[in-house]
């Protein structure tokens, strides 16, 4: 038996892959939860009055985030099935 084998079977036996997957859920979720918060601090910034060219990065920037946070929310339905 090859020593990967044997990572994998000890793993296997000692249940760490769950472990492992409940790290991954919440590290999954704190940067949710921080992509959220940048959201809503950008979502502020835009209703106060800016420069055009203020506003377009801003807008830019939401798109990115809310496909990140869209990203994020597949990731944790797949960690959670």
């Amino acid at each position: 038996m090859g020593v990967k084998k044997f990572i994998e079977l000890v793993t296997e036996t000692l249940g760490l892959d769950e472990m492992k997957k409940s790290s991954k859920k919440k590290s999954v979720k704190n940067l949710l939860k921080k992509l959220n918060s940048k959201k809503d601090a950008i979502s502020k910034r835009l209703k106060a009055k800016l420069s055009k060219k203020k506003t377009k990065e801003l807008n830019e920037e939401m798109e990115i985030i809310q496909f990140q946070i869209k990203k994020g929310e597949v990731i944790l339905k797949k960690l959670n099935s």
